[in-house]
Parts: structure tokens; sequence; C-alpha cells
């Protein structure tokens, strides 16, 4: 089998590689001393140098030298200009263009890029590239020899960034990866397979992008505790440094919420007696919670959305722009499609924030993460009341079997708050079945029979509308609703679909379209038989 070609892409050292009189070879000089190496047969060096005049001369002397002392190596020479070798965006842009446009050709050549010369910026530039695989390569670095007086090329390392060579380094990686994740769950050990996905989704978003990121769900899901925490696991990460604000938008009317948002100059309004910085000044460098986002008015949504694409605004009652970098996190319990629809929320902003968006599901979506969750909230309000607590196993059976089948309108709220209640009111810390009977109780009263339905239809109806829509049906319509989704899912078409379900009307010959009586019912939830039909 032939040997594949050796190619190596490098920088022109202005300075190391520098020299045209017979003294040169004295020296080490990192390009000219690749081709020097018994064991590393260089078939191609790929020498890119400033277009000057100064390295252009320079160039041809390495270039002679190297056929010099390796006349099977091949050397091409390519012109590359930086305006400013120091600056980061120019230099990487001028590298990536490079490497987009060289012929690269995996099946017959290896490909190593030399990031022993060029300015630190470069170097910098190079290990990027090289990692993301637009160098499809490996890395050399070149030393000399550590005698001076040595006429020998030095040595050299090749590196290989493929991690997944690397069984200890890949263990440690996927590790701090299980760590972030654990980190976001806060540490509950949850088995519902759909929720573990979406954590792992969001821990990934989390660390790669700074954009904005979008948590829909019901009251009580968990949002505002995810945001602190993908805003902790970032700090940890050292990938933001400024603070974590946050703001329930629900809270916020006329002059306040431009005020809470974005700052204003003493005078600004009635009660303005002094500056005050706003929250996107307070999130630079850091995160910007705004919880409930569907509910800011559109004059905000207006200047958020310029301060979240310029990074800039404007405080109240102040003619000179606030600049401010931060990353946005929403959190909403709407449908923010809806609120477009309705004129409610600027559709621009929507698509502006919809890049990431992740939904938290209910508890009664996750029944097998009761048990993980109840030990979690036993271990925090031990904390909180400064003593052991427990349920005996009777109890803890009880309570998880009503737990798994109980709605939980306010989620995980009404979860801790349940645990807290039972947890106050045991005797020696130790929970029995009489404080569980008595929550249970105390929650009918309450809610009624607001028991979690697994029906089939009720599963459909949420598949179908989702469950932030459905969450805010009346009971009534609900039901109804539920009971129309199931024979449309289960009819071939809208007609007959229609028959069944005004069977009674057609037998009284009262009804006189039965599809499109049926067409218009839907309509009013904005739904289509189709659409059920590829739902369901």
């Amino acid at each position: 089998m032939p040997r594949r070609k050796l190619v190596v892409l490098g920088l022109l050292g202005t300075r190391l590689d520098a020299g045209r009189n017979r003294n040169r070879w004295e020296r080490w000089r990192p390009t000219v001393s690749l081709v020097q190496h018994d064991d590393l047969v260089v078939d191609r060096l790929e020498l890119l140098h400033a277009p000057d005049r100064e390295s252009t001369e320079l160039a041809e002397v390495v270039a002679n030298d190297v056929a010099h002392a390796s006349p099977e190596t091949k050397l091409v020479r390519h012109e590359v200009g930086f305006k400013d070798a120091w600056d980061f965006e120019d230099v990487y842009a001028t590298l990536l263009d490079f490497a987009r446009s060289y012929p690269f050709d995996v099946e017959k050549e290896d490909y190593l890029v030399h990031i022993t010369t060029g300015t630190h910026v470069a170097q910098i530039c190079l290990f990027l590239l090289t990692e993301t695989r637009y160098f499809p390569a490996r890395l050399l670095q070149t030393s000399p020899a550590r005698d001076r007086e040595d006429r020998a090329p030095g040595s050299y390392t090749i590196i290989d960034l493929d991690l997944s060579r690397y069984d200890g380094l890949a263990s440690r990686f996927h590790k701090e990866q299980i760590e972030g994740q654990s980190f976001l769950k806060s540490g509950i050990e949850t088995k519902n397979a759909a929720f573990n996905a979406l954590i792992e989704r969001i821990e990934h978003v989390a660390i790669a992008s700074r954009e904005p990121v979008l948590v829909t769900g019901p009251t009580g899901a968990g949002k505002s505790k995810l945001a602190r925490r993908i805003y902790e696991l970032k700090k940890a990460r050292r990938q933001v440094t400024g603070e974590f604000a946050e703001v329930n938008c629900a809270t916020l009317r006329g002059d306040a919420a431009m005020s809470t948002l974005f700052g204003h100059k003493k005078g600004a309004f009635t009660g303005a007696v002094i500056d005050r910085a706003g929250l996107l000044l307070k999130a630079h460098q850091g995160v910007l919670f705004l919880d409930e986002i569907g509910e800011l008015g559109l004059d905000e949504q207006a200047m958020l959305l310029r301060a979240i694409e310029e990074k800039v605004f404007f405080p109240m009652g102040s003619d000179r722009e606030t600049s401010s970098d931060f990353q946005l996190l929403c959190g909403t319990n709407r449908d923010l499609r809806e609120n477009v629809a309705r004129g409610e929320f600027r559709e621009d902003l929507f698509a502006r924030i919809n890049l990431w968006t992740f939904r938290l599901p209910a508890l009664h979506e996750r029944p097998e993460d009761i048990p993980p969750n109840l030990d979690f909230e036993l271990h925090r309000v031990s904390k909180a009341l400064g003593t052991n607590v427990t349920m005996n196993r009777e109890a803890r059976e009880r309570f998880l079997a009503f737990a798994s089948k109980w709605a939980w309108a306010g989620n995980f709220r009404d979860f801790s708050a349940s645990v807290t209640r039972m947890s106050t009111l045991a005797k020696g810390g130790r929970i029995t079945n009489g404080e569980v009977g008595a929550e249970i109780d105390r929650a009918k009263e309450n809610g009624g029979s607001r028991t979690a339905t697994n029906a089939p239809n009720d599963d459909l109806l949420v598949r179908v509308l989702g469950a932030d829509q459905a969450g805010r049906l009346d009971r009534f319509d609900r039901v109804q609703l539920a009971d129309v989704v199931t024979v449309c899912a289960s009819s071939r078409s809208l007609s007959e679909a229609g028959r069944e379900l005004f069977a009674s009307s057609r037998a009284e010959r009262r009804s006189v379209n039965d599809a499109d009586r049926l067409r218009k019912y839907l309509a009013r939830f904005g739904l289509e038989f189709a659409l059920i039909r590829e739902r369901a």
C-alpha cells in the first residue's frame, strides 16, 4: 500500500526564519527545520507569508534553503495579508478564508498545521481552526535543541485534537457533561427519558451559545430555577463574569416597566428623584432573565429587541445611548404565537428569542420523577427546619400513590408546599400516615377532585393542542374537546367524524351540514381536521 503524502501548512516566521548570510545555517530556523528530520518526511510544505517586499524576499530565501535541505519536498508559497497581525478578528477571518479555499484531499494526504511561527494571535487562530476541522489536520509544534550550539534540527511534537482517541480525556469531558446536566436538575436523579434528553440539550446549548433562550411551560414548572442554574453553570465555566438579573414582567407597568428594564435619569418622570441603572445594565457581561415575557408591553418589546441586536438602548429621560452586552433568557406560560397573532407580541422579537425554545413539562407529565423529587424536598425542608425529616414506609407509599395521579396545578410550587406542610406538622420529624391523610384531604378540599387523568383522549388532546393551551381550557371545554379530537383522530374524513359526533342531531333532522359544523367548532380552538390526524 503506497504511503500517504504528508503536507505541512505554516506561517513564515519573520524573525525566527530570518537570515540571508551563511551564518543562517548555524541557527535554528523553524520552517527550514521541518524538512531536516530523518523521521519526518514532508512531501509538500505550504508556506503562508505577507505580500510585502520584506516578507516576499525572506520567503524566497527560505524556499531555496528548503530545496537545498530536502530536494524531495515541494514548497508552495501563498501570499496571505493581515491588516493587523495582532487583530484577532482580522487574522481569524483571513485564515478561515484560506482554509475554505484550500483543496484538501484527506483521502490521499495527511496534514499537519505548524503552530510555532507567526504571532500568538495567529497561533491561537490556527489552533481553533484545526480544532473545528476547518483544517482537517493535526498540530505540529517544533522547538530548537537545548544546546544552542547544536546544529541539529531540534525536536518536534505532533498533537492530535481528536479527543475520541484519548479515553481518559473523553471520560473526563463526559463526566463534566453529566455533572453539568445534574447541576441543571439540582442534583435530582430524574428518570423521565424525555426530560433527561431535554436537560441534555439545554446543557449543550447553555455552554455553546450566547443567543437568547426561551423556556416555556406551565406555572411552577421550574423556569426561574432553571434560568438561574443556567447562569451559575455558565459562570462556573467562566463564560460570564457579570451578574444575574431577573424580573417577572407581569409586575411591570407603565413608566415602572421602562425604568426597571432600561433605567432612567433623574427627573425623567414624577418620582424619579435619582438616576437608576436598570436591569439591562446590571446584567452586563452576565444574564438577564425576563420571566413571563409575554406580559411585556409593546413599547418595551421594541426597545428590548434593539438592545438584543445592537447591545444599546436609551434610558428614560436620556439622549445618550447606554451599552450592555448580556445574554437573554426568557420564560413564559403562554403561547407566544397566539399573542403574535392577536397583535399583543411583536413578531420580530418573537423570531429573535425563538432560536432556542425549550418546554418544561408539568409535574403530572413526569410521574416517575415524583419519588426523587420527594427525596429532594425532604432534604430541602430538613435543612430549613434544622431537623432530619423522614417518612415511614406506609406514609411514603400512600403519598406517592396520590401524588402520581394528582394534577398539581401549581406544579413544583404546590408539590414543595405540600411536603413542607407535612414536614412541619410531623412530630419528631417523622411523617406518618396521619400527616399524609390530612394533606390529601386538604388538597381535595381546596382543589376538588383534580386528579391528573391519563385517559387516552386527554393525552391525545395535549398532543394535538399542546400542554400550555390545553391547560388553559375550562374543564367543561377540555372534556368536550378531548372527545371531539378522539373521534376526529379515528375518522377517515371530516364528514365521517361529523356524522358520528352529530348522530343524534341527524336522527332528529336538526343537523344540516355536519362537516361544516365540526369545522367551525374546531376553528374556535385553532384546530383543523388534517392537523389532528397528523399529530394523532
